[in-house]
């Protein structure tokens, strides 16, 4: 995925932290416990920036070791999850890069901890945003978000 001049930038949603990674990129799920519980979610989608190069253009992760070989990296102000960092290198949040749409998952790890109803969750019933009495809400909503590209 991306080829070796391909630079893609991302960052908090606060953007506290901010991050450009070069080369080829690799996404995957993780549906491991610890990654679940890191990411208060499902399952963890990351992609490998093992041999690309990567730079914190603004700030840098604060890191939480979650055991004795895994830190995870997130914004020490609006506690967006970043990093997986490993022995066997890093990975940055899908969800943190400002164009997640160009990184499908290639691969699932941790699947022996997959939670049974993961699958179906395509099948279920789905609705816009922007549905029914959710409209006036949203007209309400101002975004404190950082936007997707750099500032």
């Amino acid at each position: 995925m991306g080829g070796a001049q391909t630079v893609f930038t991302g960052g908090c949603q606060c953007g506290a932290v901010r991050f450009s990674a070069r080369g080829p990129l690799e996404a995957s799920v993780c549906h491991c416990r610890m990654c679940q519980k890191a990411f208060g979610a499902y399952y963890a989608p990351l992609v490998s920036v093992d041999d690309a190069a990567l730079e914190w253009t603004r700030g840098v992760p604060r890191r939480f070791a979650s055991s004795n070989l895994v830190q995870r990296g997130f914004c020490a102000d609006c506690g967006t999850p970043l990093t997986y960092e490993s022995p066997q290198g890093v990975a940055i949040a899908a969800g943190a890069f400002d164009t997640p749409a160009l990184m499908p998952p290639v691969v699932q790890y941790g699947a022996e901890a997959a939670l049974p109803f993961v699958d179906a969750i395509a099948q279920l019933p789905s609705r816009s945003t922007d549905a029914g009495d959710a409209s006036a809400f949203l007209a309400r909503i101002v975004s404190n978000q950082h936007p997707d590209h750099d500032t």
